[in-house]
């Protein structure tokens, strides 16, 4: 029988798949394990109230017992948000196939195939615009107590909550009198890193310091006193910045991590580089990296299209004359020139679509023209 929260629930399967469950469970952490079950529960309540003749993993296929079931899923009123939806597939899969092996059965792994779970959505960092995050700094800097300190830490070395709540008391290291780099502890990704700081960010952490030689909870080697855990500090300092952001009039919610992409977003616009920002922000792989360029790339197209709107002519248009005045092989260049011309400003004065794109085109082709043309110039006497 799977143990659940919800009401006693019984099927002639649920012994296999709680077994199958425990067996993956053994490696991962608890609520991994409770959204597994979680899963076989709720597939196995479809199957019974469905296909109630399934009384054993023999009789399960592909269809219509796993398709049927994920055509139920969404077609749920609401609909499942799709995360929510890859994240039921992916662990319904996961208990077959552990029940390959443990019982034996080849044709279970083929009944949910890779290719039936939809790509995770993704989600762009969400960094915070240059006013409220200049409005959160402002607020942050006025307050100058063991929180705001311990958030322009954040804003100012990238680091995740859970990696600063474990900043250790000696994390400052010194490389020579004018330079300062922060030990990050183990974080997210079973990663350390030393991140470069500068004399601002060199203060913050003295002054964290000085805030725990106030704590009277003995010294445990941790930065941050903690007054009973680990996630009661957390939770605490969550609740702190929401109120910093209030009182800031920033609208919203404003959660820790977002100081984290806003540093990345920060140092991709002053110009660091993406193997640079990799081991700043202690990343694992490239990929995640390049997540924040997409976020940088897009500020870059909004600031340009800032500037078209404000501006209608940002490229002097072409001084060329609107009709040939010479004859000869220069009247031919001059009438090429005005076909240039004629034909680009019009374009400039369509909006973005096939006919604007074709005229663009058809830009290049007589830019070409031109220059083949000019290398027919006869030689002059």
């Amino acid at each position: 029988m799977i143990p659940s929260r919800l009401a006693p629930f019984s099927h002639p399967l649920a012994a296999v798949f709680d077994a199958a469950v425990d067996s993956l469970g053994a490696a991962l952490a608890p609520a991994s394990t409770r959204q597994y079950r979680g899963t076989a529960r709720a597939f196995l309540v479809w199957l019974a109230a469905h296909h109630p003749d399934v009384v054993s993993l023999h009789q399960l296929r592909r269809d219509p017992h796993i398709l049927g079931w994920m055509a139920a899923l969404r077609s749920r009123v609401p609909p499942p948000a799709p995360l929510t939806y890859i994240t039921r597939l992916i662990f319904l899969r996961g208990i077959l196939s552990e029940l390959v092996w443990s019982a034996q059965l080849p044709q279970l792994g083929q009944l949910l195939r890779r290719q039936d779970i939809p790509r995770r959505p993704r989600n762009l960092p969400r960094a915070l615009p240059a006013e409220h995050d200049q409005l959160l700094q402002q607020q942050l800097q006025r307050r100058n107590d063991l929180g705001s300190n311990f958030f322009l830490l954040l804003r100012h070395t990238g680091m995740r909550i859970g990696e600063a709540v474990d900043l250790a008391f000696d994390c400052l290291h010194a490389s020579d009198p004018d330079h300062w780099t922060l030990h990050v502890p183990l974080g997210k990704l079973k990663t350390e890193r030393m991140v470069p700081i500068d004399s601002f960010t060199r203060d913050l952490v003295h002054r964290l310091r000085f805030f725990r030689g106030l704590d009277p909870s003995p010294p445990d080697g941790h930065l941050l006193a903690r007054p009973a855990s680990r996630q009661m500090l957390i939770r605490q300092l969550r609740s702190y910045l929401h109120e910093v952001s209030a009182s800031a009039g920033i609208p919203g919610r404003i959660v820790p991590h977002q100081l984290r992409h806003t540093y990345a977003s920060e140092l991709l616009r002053c110009g660091v580089d993406l193997p640079a920002l990799m081991k700043l922000l202690g990343h694992a792989s490239p990929e995640m990296t390049m997540v924040y360029l997409d976020i940088a790339l897009t500020d870059l197209q909004r600031q340009f299209e800032l500037a078209r709107s404000q501006s209608r002519h940002i490229a002097p248009p072409p001084r060329t004359p609107l009709s040939p005045t010479r004859a000869g092989f220069a009247g031919l260049i001059d009438s090429l020139l005005t076909a240039q011309h004629v034909v680009e400003m019009y374009r400039r004065t369509l909006p973005d679509g096939p006919p604007r794109r074709s005229l663009d085109r058809l830009v290049n082709r007589l830019t070409k023209i031109l220059t083949e043309v000019r290398k027919l110039e006869p030689p002059s006497k």
